[in-house]
């Protein structure tokens, strides 16, 4: 087991290591308004405590501190991460005082007993190398009355041929990967540590569609941490691939065609723990 995460280990640290993380910001779409707006209703205080855990480049952190249920009732909001070259791009693109960054992980966040409100873990929970360190580190940082919140936006493959496609093709270079279509983060609910300290998680879905461009699709492709790591034929390989998808468009619905606009199926997830 110790030698499969660290191979996740590495392709994470590599294929979000310095000098791919610009991309990553650029690609990956921010979260929808109305699963930010379910997480802040099932956070009970009125000034909010945040450890947001995997922070990235920041898209969630500044999606939070632009949502009009969030914006005034976030008190400090502590993010942890592990990558140096995605702490940097998130000091560079969040401005607010009530932020900071630092290094560390699911299972050594640096943060004292009992002082979050809310642990946010975005489109990040499932490279978790282990689930019931995390569910134990998660219930010692937070308040009686705290909660964790999971989200992940997702390329949504039911919804249109091309998309399942475009996953199929992107996701083929995984190699080891946990990623979410796994499902391996659903063991975190079988832990001792989470059985104990948590109630039954609670689990929500929204659909929706982004506008897509060709562009947009070949960066989100990019952006993947599987992706970013391989030669660069291989990866010239996997951007002509998807671009003939795009191009083939397999019930595909357009925006604008002149403008080559098009639906990008999506599908946000949001899972909640809260404390027993």
């Amino acid at each position: 087991m110790s030698s499969v995460l660290k191979q996740v280990h590495d392709m994470a640290k590599q294929g979000f290591g310095t000098g791919t993380n610009e991309l990553y910001d650029r690609a990956r779409p921010s979260y929808q308004s109305e699963a930010l707006a379910y997480i802040r209703q099932e956070v009970q205080a009125s000034s909010v405590n945040i450890v947001e855990i995997g922070a990235g480049t920041g898209i969630a952190t500044r999606a939070l501190l632009a949502h009009p249920d969030w914006s005034q009732s976030v008190a400090r909001l502590r993010a942890v991460e592990p990558s140096e070259g995605m702490r940097d791009v998130f000091s560079k693109t969040v401005k607010d005082d009530r932020v900071s960054i630092a290094d560390g992980t699911f299972d050594t966040t640096g943060v004292e007993d009992g002082w979050a409100d809310l642990v946010l873990v975005a489109q990040a929970f499932h490279w978790c190398p282990d689930f019931n360190v995390a569910a134990a580190e998660f219930a010692r940082i937070l308040k009686p009355t705290g909660i964790v919140a999971l989200i992940w936006n997702l390329e949504d493959r039911d919804a249109a041929g091309w998309v399942a496609q475009l996953r199929d093709r992107v996701e083929s270079h995984e190699s080891g990967a946990p990623q979410f279509r796994l499902m391996l983060w659903r063991q975190t609910f079988d832990t001792p540590n989470y059985q104990s300290l948590f109630q039954p998680h609670i689990e929500k879905i929204w659909e929706r569609s982004l506008p897509g461009t060709l562009e947009i699709v070949v960066d989100r492709a990019c952006s993947k941490s599987y992706t970013a790591v391989l030669p660069e034929d291989e990866k010239k390989k996997v951007v002509e691939d998807v671009t003939q998808i795009v191009k083939t468009g397999d019930g595909m619905t357009w925006q604008d065609k002149e403008k080559g606009i098009f639906n990008y199926p999506h599908k946000t997830y949001v899972v909640i723990w809260k404390k027993k």
